[in-house]
């Protein structure tokens, strides 16, 4: 019999909703902490900046038991994904499971000698602490803002200008007859820089350090789901620990992957007109898809194209007189600063001793399967495996987690198999997979499948793929199918 353990989820968003629904239908007690006023995370409105839209179609956005509606869009909006959480939250009845407006102020060993962690939790102007046997952190990598500022900045602030984090930028009324510079080249920054164009500001600049590849969500005319989400585009990339016969079948087609992939690049530089830009990368786009590769914000093009939006290469140095000045000698009028610069990944109720555990020097996380630390006992992640379908990631996880947690996995790893893993894949990140050191290794694209069928192997499925070998080599991740290898691992109940 599988004990009954004491879970503390700390997050409420896309992970921690799937960590609660996970450990609770095993049996445990579940305690989910949110700091926010509301279920959402990223997709809490309040966080969310104006015509937001999800990355991944609708299909691959989901959980496994829940289709998001048929009347929501291809790529729905921020309100759309945050109503489907909340659906979500309530076919599985979980804020019953959560304190909404509760901060974790940090976390530490039990002193009673018990496995588990104690939590030091803050709300309402109180502070308490509570035990735990086992603690999912699920706030992800989109928690604490970026924040960074210039020289000039409280001169220029003082003087009437505004400098903002983009996701402060939530009302698409601040645009108006302003003059907008937008600091960074992610999807957030240029779906700003679009809305910003379309509601009466008086000019829009995006300033980009660098150019990456960009996917717009029609390739050639084709929804990019199609192309770029198949097992047989996967295994295009170089991967972790090849077997022999992946390693002949990369020699073998080598010329074939080669010219694959040029071909994608030549034709997002016709579609897309990159070279008219200056935003041609030098990275090879095999060697740069990660959780970083943005998709295309429709508008985008067609606002340099009608001069709407001006697009720049740099950074912003200083501020003065109602200017940004770039570092290309660049002075931009400016009114409004919207710095889409990203969160800082970090977990900052985790004393030093445990973080340096968890982080190597290089900024690079030391975990087994995206979830777990053998140093660091009782305790896991979901949401660190991001993905191009991050809600199917985090459900995978979560189910992974828990049974790791109960000692219920089929393939249930030893600290010595762990750590060994752990530094076969930093080493891999390192070296092979450059790309993969964003958000300090914790993404699991391009490699969905893979993952995939690692969680699955160690939880026992009896099935992991579909039926017909075309459409499981050929297709996107199918969120009904995960359900049914989810189904087929071996059930128990904790009690």
């Amino acid at each position: 019999m599988t004990k009954r353990k004491t879970v503390a989820v700390i997050g409420g968003g896309v992970s921690g909703l799937a960590a609660a629904k996970a450990f609770d239908e095993r049996g445990h007690r579940v305690f989910g902490f949110e700091r926010s006023h509301d279920f959402g995370g990223v997709w809490e409105l309040s966080r969310s900046y104006p015509d937001v839209q999800t990355q991944s179609p609708k299909d691959l956005y989901r959980y496994t038991d829940l289709p998001m509606p048929d009347d929501y869009p291809e790529w729905p909006k921020g309100p759309q994904v945050h109503a489907y959480l909340h659906s979500y939250a309530a076919k599985h009845k979980l804020a019953r499971l959560f304190q909404l407006n509760t901060n974790v102020v940090s976390m530490d060993r039990r002193q009673d000698g018990n496995p588990g962690w104690t939590l030091t939790l803050e709300a309402a102007g109180k502070s308490w602490t509570q035990d735990f046997d086992f603690v999912a952190i699920c706030t992800g990598q989109f928690s604490d803002k970026n924040i960074i500022s210039h020289p000039g900045q409280d001169e220029f602030e003082a003087a009437g200008g505004a400098v903002m984090h983009s996701s402060e930028y939530t009302d698409s009324a601040t645009a108006k007859g302003k003059n907008i510079v937008v600091l960074g080249g992610s999807k957030s920054a240029t779906d700003i820089v679009v809305n910003a164009a379309k509601n009466g500001a008086r000019s829009v600049t995006l300033v980009y350090r660098e150019p990456v590849w960009r996917v717009p969500y029609f390739v050639g005319g084709i929804n990019f789901k199609r192309l770029l989400y198949m097992r047989a585009q996967e295994q295009q990339f170089n991967g972790w620990n090849p077997s022999p016969l992946a390693k002949i079948a990369q020699t073998v087609f080598k010329p074939l992957i080669w010219a694959n992939f040029r071909g994608l690049e030549a034709l997002l530089k016709f579609q897309l007109k990159l070279k008219k830009w200056d935003m041609v990368p030098d990275v090879p786009i095999e060697k740069d898809a990660s959780c970083s590769l943005p998709i295309v914000t429709p508008g985008l093009f067609e606002g340099f194209e009608g001069g709407s939006i001006k697009p720049i290469r740099g950074t912003i140095d200083h501020y003065e007189d109602g200017h940004a000045v770039l570092t290309t000698g660049d002075r931009i009028p400016c009114d409004l600063s919207i710095l889409a610069v990203g969160w800082k990944l970090g977990v900052p109720y985790l004393a030093k001793e445990y973080l340096e555990k968890l982080i190597e020097s290089d900024g690079q996380y030391r975990v087994y399967r995206l979830a777990v630390n053998p140093d660091l006992p009782d305790m896991g992640f979901v949401g660190f495996n991001s993905s191009f379908c991050t809600i199917l990631s985090a459900e995978m996880i979560a189910n992974w987690l828990v049974r790791y947690a109960d000692g219920q996995l089929a393939n249930q790893p030893s600290v010595k198999e762990m750590r060994e893993n752990i530094d076969t894949m930093l080493e891999w990140r390192r070296k092979e997979r450059p790309a993969a050191k964003v958000y300090g290794g914790l993404c699991s694209a391009p490699f969905h499948f893979r993952h995939f069928d690692e969680l699955l192997t160690d939880m026992g499925a009896t099935r992991n793929k579909r039926s017909n070998p075309l459409a499981e080599q050929f297709s996107y991740p199918n969120a009904d199918a995960f359900g049914e290898f989810l189904a087929s691992t071996p059930q128990y109940a904790a009690g």
